[in-house]
């Protein structure tokens, strides 16, 4: 009798070890599922900027280009813009356009 009262008692301080540490676990694994919601977060809104950015940096380029700034080109090459300007489209000729010979 003796015997298997210390046998329950040595099963019950353990069960108690088992769950003051999935306690323990739980309560980490909360905090870094929290950490990686943040770090989440701030790539996906990192990836929003970037489009953001390459589109102010594309107007940026065409205002250059258009108004024949050098100071803009000069501080957009500076940031590691490289930009060519594209030529102008020729303008299409069409039948009603061309004079016609009668």
């Amino acid at each position: 009798m003796q015997k298997s009262k210390v046998l329950l008692t040595a099963l019950a301080a353990l069960n108690l070890v088992l769950v003051l540490a999935n306690i323990l676990l739980t309560v980490g694994n909360q905090s870094l599922q929290s950490e990686v919601s943040e770090r989440q977060q701030l790539i996906s809104q990192a990836i929003q900027l970037e489009n953001l950015n390459q589109q102010v940096i594309a107007v940026l380029a065409n205002m250059a280009v258009k108004s024949k700034d050098e100071q803009l080109k000069n501080l957009l090459a500076s940031s590691g813009v490289g930009f060519a300007p594209s030529p102008e489209p020729a303008p299409s000729k069409s039948p009603e356009a061309a004079p016609s010979k009668k």
